[in-house]
């Protein structure tokens, strides 16, 4: 077989594969981004990513100013549960699951409360001193405030 029938076999799988590759960078860029979200009169303007594990891992009750903190998430088949778990604290949400019930089942926490909707959560967040949480970026409003993660 010469080069030029060599060529023009690989040229479907290589235009297949652009287009895919193209259309998959696409959708990505299509899905809002998760941020976190706290209490409006909240003193943190940002957060660590690690100490945002440990609240979520309920393994740290209080913020820096000594404030109980709340949390709150979607449950765990939510797709936003999901992009959050895995895009901001860089964990797969099962490994969440698993370290709450390591709380709970020593008695030494408790879960994290849950909500159906993302606007219950922007409604449980405005309204509970504390409490911190997330949202798709475009779902934001201004009865709670963004933590930038640093």
């Amino acid at each position: 077989m010469n080069i030029f029938a060599l060529f023009w076999r690989a040229i479907p799988t290589y235009i297949l594969a652009s287009l895919l590759i193209t259309a998959n960078s696409y959708a990505d860029t299509q899905k809002p981004a998760m941020v976190v979200i706290a209490f409006p009169s909240t003193n943190e303007n940002t957060i660590s990513r690690s100490t945002l594990r440990a609240v979520f891992g309920m393994r740290l009750s209080k913020w820096p100013a000594n404030t109980t903190a709340k949390v709150f998430v979607m449950n765990d088949d939510a797709p936003e549960h999901g992009a959050f778990s895995k895009n901001i604290l860089q964990i797969f949400p099962h490994q969440l699951r698993l370290a709450w019930d390591r709380q709970v089942f020593s008695g030494q926490g408790q879960y994290p409360e849950q909500v159906a909707t993302a606007q219950e959560m922007l409604t449980k967040i405005s309204s509970t001193p504390g409490a911190i949480g997330y949202i798709k970026s475009n779902e934001v409003t201004d009865n709670v405030r963004i933590l930038q993660i640093r």
